[in-house]
């Protein structure tokens, strides 16, 4: 027992649901120290430590390229694992939604850059990856006001030939491996381009769908205030409609008496008559 209040130390104070997942009210105060955010964590310290193991004794020795490839393989297990725990057990955090990106894009960024390097990797593959993943990662930023563009299967595919191409080119490979490393990055290639003219075809749709959706919505609201205000000069045309009968009624027996002892009664807001003058309510007191 450590004294302390769960809403204190960061957990929603409620007994969570049987199964072992959270409760939604728990969603928006899961902890940062969740096991998500410590897998992702673990991924972006994995970077550094897995090029220094790549390009270690020159980056051609087979073992450390073996050791290298091992942590490749880590972090991208724990790429599989963070986002589906954070989602299946509510630990979702804003931390872990900017930093599970950068992971992914780290880890595979490195190992392109290393590689291409070493001579390994041509350099136009690597830039034709790099420049989807930055241009598609902008592009989000761009259309988050209006719409959230969720992962296709194909981003996953993509996903998936990317690591088993950039792992197996990691590893010293010949003969027939080293030429079918060579075709599943090519598969991992056109699946970039083509998922990424997707993510772009779905922000442009999704953005023009909002942008609508959004004038429409200005559209009704100034629509309903015109309706509840009325239409411009109605107030002067219920003024002209109350004087009408006043002047009428002047001349009306024994109106005219009450019309001559005191200036012509005044509308407020062109419908409520303002309180008669004295000489009015005189005139009024002598015809009774």
């Amino acid at each position: 027992m450590t004294g302390v209040p769960a809403s204190a130390a960061g957990g929603s104070g409620a007994k969570p649901v049987r199964g072992g997942k959270l409760g939604t009210a728990a969603v928006n105060q899961a902890s940062l120290w969740n096991i998500a955010n410590i897998l992702t964590m673990v991924r972006l310290l994995l970077v550094p430590g897995f090029v220094m193991l790549l390009l270690h004794n020159g980056g051609y020795d087979p073992v450390w390229r073996s050791f290298a490839w091992a942590a490749f393989a880590v972090a991208m297990i724990t790429d599989l694992f963070d986002g589906h725990l954070a989602r299946a057990y509510n630990l979702v955090t804003d931390f872990g939604k900017i930093a599970d990106p950068i992971a992914d894009k780290a880890i595979m960024g490195a190992a392109l850059v290393s590689l291409s390097v070493l001579g390994d990797l041509p350099w136009w593959i690597t830039g034709v990856i790099l420049a989807r993943e930055l241009g598609i990662t902008l592009m989000r930023f761009w259309v988050i006001r209006h719409a959230v563009i969720p992962a296709s299967r194909g981003g996953k595919l993509k996903t998936l030939a990317q690591g088993t191409a950039a792992g197996m080119y990691v590893l010293v490979l010949t003969g027939p491996l080293a030429t079918l490393r060579f075709w599943v990055m090519m598969v991992a290639v056109v699946l970039t381009v083509v998922t990424g003219l997707d993510y772009v075809r779905q922000a442009v749709v999704l953005r023009r769908r909002s942008l609508a959706a959004e004038r429409a919505a200005v559209g009704r609201t100034t629509e309903a205030l015109n309706e509840a205000a009325g239409s411009p000069g109605a107030g002067v045309a219920d003024a002209g409609a109350g004087a009408g009968p006043a002047a009428g009624a002047s001349g009306a027996p024994g109106a005219s008496g009450a019309g001559a002892s005191g200036p012509a009664v005044r509308v407020s807001g062109g419908s409520t008559p303002v309180e008669p003058t004295v000489g009015a309510r005189d005139g009024a007191d002598a015809e009774r």
